[in-house]
């Protein structure tokens, strides 16, 4: 997953960025209004943090220039400015969300997180990864067909694998995806470890494959 930070505030963007690699994803930066427009139209990305207050431009006009495109990024808006004008405007220009400076770090991880889903899945009646459909309206789960009861946080963490398949996935971010800021006062990862044991154990009562790989040090890879 792609993401492009434009923010011109420099220790604002490098904090970004570190928090966001540390979840997976991949970064490119953009300090102002021009180097943003040259990133956007040369290249495709998965989600967008734009900073309103730029540099030689508005972030607004960035949201302007990728609906233009017809990109399918996800547009998340930031800015120093607790302006109700300001996010009315840009979400009716087409912005996903909006967050008011000064923000925490996990709850932008949160906001990507969720645009993520909803591009990834939004429309889908079905969501299929070889035996496993999901039915997101419902939240049922079937493997080979058979309906399986899995509790909340399970279902959303085969709903986070899935989306991010193929993929590692660092404890801390699926902590943070399944959690949010309360994860920070848990001190270990073994409430991850047993929602995955448990998870695990129900698939393969389904007679479904063991899907989730252990990456040693780092987290799990699914698929």
């Amino acid at each position: 997953m792609k993401v492009l930070i434009i923010e011109d505030e420099p220790a604002l963007r490098a904090s970004i960025q570190e928090y966001l690699e540390h979840q997976g994803y991949v970064c490119e930066l953009a300090a102002d209004f021009p180097q943003a427009i040259d990133k956007v139209n040369e290249f495709d990305y998965d989600c967008i943090v734009a900073d309103i207050g730029l540099p030689k431009g508005s972030g607004l006009d960035i949201v302007k220039e990728l609906k233009f495109l017809e990109a399918k990024a996800g547009i998340i808006i930031i800015s120093a400015k607790d302006s109700l004008e300001d996010k009315l405007k840009g979400l009716e220009l087409g912005a996903d969300d909006y967050l008011t400076k000064p923000f925490h770090l996990s709850e932008l991880n949160a906001r990507v997180n969720a645009i993520l889903r909803r591009k990834n899945f939004e429309g889908n009646t079905t969501v299929s990864f070889y035996e496993i459909t999901i039915k997101p309206a419902s939240k049922t789960v079937l493997v080979h067909n058979k309906s399986i009861t899995l509790t909340g946080k399970e279902y959303q963490l085969l709903l986070y694998f899935i989306a991010n398949q193929h993929r590692v996935v660092t404890k801390s971010a699926l902590a943070g995806h399944l959690w949010g800021d309360e994860y920070d006062q848990a001190g270990s990862y073994d409430f991850i470890y047993t929602h995955i044991k448990n998870l695990r154990k129900k698939m393969l009562e389904a007679g479904g494959e063991d899907y989730i790989k252990t990456v040693y040090g780092t987290g799990y890879r699914f698929g």
